[in-house]
């Protein structure tokens, strides 16, 4: 079952049409990679999945409903992490979560127990500090919290990892991945690196439409290359290798590059085997998400 399903969105701001016929399905319990450039229409996207931005055409639909702008009763299957994220600051997490909890109409009993699940889970258990003394990291997890307060089937977060360290970002990067089980994740970033350590499926948008949309695996079999690398151990290797085979190219002090129509896998590792040359690496080249994506932008 798709979560989330998109059906040829448009969106114009004045002369600048920033969806272009937008389709996109988002699989039941899987964690999407919402990628594009900083300005691609991720943000527009989101808000008009949450019933905040009406589109000029399409249709969207969330765990089977129809978005419609200004009602939002499909935002109960909901939870949104905004870019930036705002709180009372005078409170702590506890008493803001809480709060979130009561008025969307949590118990007590209700409120407690999520409240003291959900801090455990985002590292922010036994926390007492007011939220403005937290830093951005803590803001992000606390915000999630927040976002999973009523157990949403789709999880929305919006550029949750960008301007955080490396350790916020991981801490993040965990928070979606343990949630996996129990809801959807969709989240837009333009850090690649972080969409190929826990997501399942992807989506490019270029141009205010996707240009690419599917499993990671899928994809990334797609755009495979025949070409395969070779990491020598000193630069003497390297030399009679280059020497042997015109075709082979040199990329690094002691790595090569070639590819199969230029010269066969078995004959160039026959070589090596039959002059007992010392190499550390043979492998084919995977495709990474930065390649395939600058590849969409550059049609």
């Amino acid at each position: 079952m798709d979560m989330l399903k998109i059906e040829n969105l448009k969106k114009r701001f004045g002369d600048k049409e920033v969806l272009k016929e937008l389709s996109l399905t988002v699989p039941e319990k899987s964690i999407f990679g919402f990628i594009g450039k900083n300005g691609a229409g991720k943000t527009t996207t989101m808000k008009t999945i949450l019933g905040l931005m009406k589109p000029d055409e399409g249709e969207i639909f969330v765990n089977g409903e129809k978005v419609v702008f200004g009602q939002t009763s499909t935002n109960q299957y909901i939870g949104y992490l905004p870019d930036v994220p705002e709180y009372y600051s005078f409170m702590s997490p506890t008493e803001y979560l809480h709060f979130c909890g009561e008025i969307t109409g949590l118990s007590k009993a209700e409120r407690t127990k999520r409240a003291d699940e959900l801090l455990e889970l985002v590292g922010l258990k036994g926390e007492t500090h007011r939220i403005k003394g937290f830093s951005r990291g803590m803001k992000q997890r606390l915000g999630i919290a927040q976002a999973l307060l009523n157990k949403p089937k789709l999880l929305i977060c919006d550029e949750p990892t960008s301007a955080l360290d490396p350790v916020g970002r991981k801490e993040i990067l965990d928070i979606l991945m343990a949630v996996k089980n129990e809801t959807t994740v969709l989240f837009s970033t333009h850090i690649l690196s972080d969409v190929e350590k826990i997501c399942t499926d992807i989506a490019f948008l270029n141009e205010g439409t996707v240009a690419i949309q599917g499993k990671i695996g899928d994809i990334k079999s797609t755009y495979r290359t025949d070409e395969y690398i070779i990491e020598t151990e000193t630069e003497k290797e390297l030399r009679v290798l280059t020497s042997a085979f015109t075709h082979l190219n040199q990329t690094g002090r002691t790595m090569l590059k070639f590819k199969e129509n230029q010269h066969s896998l078995f004959e160039v590792m026959n070589f090596i085997t039959d002059k007992k040359l010392p190499v550390l690496k043979i492998e084919r080249v995977e495709p990474t998400l930065e390649s395939m994506f600058m590849e969409v932008v550059k049609k």
